[in-house]
């Protein structure tokens, strides 16, 4: 029987050929001079560039590494899923190819797990060595997350992250939702998450693959993150109870409106005609909305039910 690893490191790469050798020696130093078992898993992330071949050639060198490359470009939520579900480090490391993120960090992360009981670590690069456009929206999206999430993290989008085994196999990491993985790993119950400042390095090779749109998409994720975590399982709260609160209050409204004329029918009062008043039109807007509200829950139950893998990547080879 295999004992398990002391640590898996996730490392998803996607035209980082360059710098692949040079993350690896440096995860080897830490981990021999730490005396750490470890599992290093690179996620080539359709590169074409010549990362693959990189990859064999360093595992041969280390033969602890394993990989998986994509037929093409699913992005970085992506690669993390896949490279969970090939995880089994008694702690699993998260980090950049770009060698942004410090290796050196995994030890006193590990601790932080190990020994001060945190399910989740993340990093925080308090000196960051990005250009000021870069910063200042994100410590706008960094104050939004955390007053949405109520988690109290300095930097979501860290790539350096640690957790405890069970914690990456209870979430699922899906479309762009690797910003928020201490909101996910929150919704799945673990809720020790911690914080450690870590130290940046400036990029050495290559240049970001993110642009400024990923602002856009960081909120728009936020929104989706928060809903599908309290409603994702059963769309119908939110749509069902939303849309019988429209439909009772056009109901009662329209109800209302012709009871009204009603009784001064009956008791010789001026009236309008029920189709003279426009409150008479948006009850009925509130009915139909109401009612379709409720079609949109009970049909997102029906495919929520009927779902059975919402990840499916089409991956091209591996290495074990």
């Amino acid at each position: 029987m295999n004992r398990r690893p002391d640590i898996t490191v996730v490392v998803p790469s996607y035209n980082e050929a360059e710098s692949l050798p040079e993350l690896a020696a440096w995860i080897d130093r830490v981990v021999t001079r730490e005396n750490l078992s470890c599992e290093l898993i690179f996620v080539d992330d359709g590169s074409s560039d010549d990362s693959w071949e990189v990859i064999e050639r360093l595992k041969e060198k280390y033969p602890y590494i394993k990989a998986i490359g994509f037929m093409r470009n699913y992005g970085k939520s992506a690669a993390l899923y896949c490279g969970f579900a090939e995880a089994h480090g008694e702690v699993v490391f998260t980090m950049d190819a770009d060698l942004q993120d410090s290796p050196d960090e995994i030890p006193a992360m590990r601790r932080m797990i190990l020994e001060e009981g945190y399910d989740m670590v993340s990093g925080w690069k308090k000196h960051r060595f990005d250009p000021i456009g870069k910063r200042w929206p994100s410590k706008f999206f960094n104050f939004t997350a955390r007053l949405v999430s109520g988690i109290k993290l300095h930097d979501f989008n860290c790539g350096l992250k640690a957790y405890r085994l069970k914690v990456i196999k209870s979430i699922e990491v899906y479309g762009e939702m690797h910003r928020y993985m201490p909101i996910l790993a929150k919704y799945a119950g673990f809720t020790n998450i911690g914080e450690k400042v870590v130290e940046h390095h400036p990029r050495k090779f290559g240049h970001s693959k993110f642009g400024m749109e990923r602002m856009i998409k960081g909120y728009l994720d936020l929104i989706t993150v928060t809903f599908m975590s309290h409603f994702g399982r059963s769309p119908m709260y939110f749509f069902g109870t939303l849309g019988t609160l429209m439909f009772l209050f056009g109901g009662i409204t329209a109800v209302w409106i012709i009871a009204a004329k009603l009784y001064k029918q009956a008791h010789c009062l001026p009236l309008r005609a029920v189709t003279d008043q426009p409150l008479f039109y948006l009850a009925l807007l509130a009915v139909v909305l109401g009612v379709m509200l409720f079609l949109a829950g009970f049909l997102g139950e029906l495919i929520n039910r009927g779902s059975s893998d919402r990840n499916k990547y089409l991956i091209d080879k591996t290495l074990k």
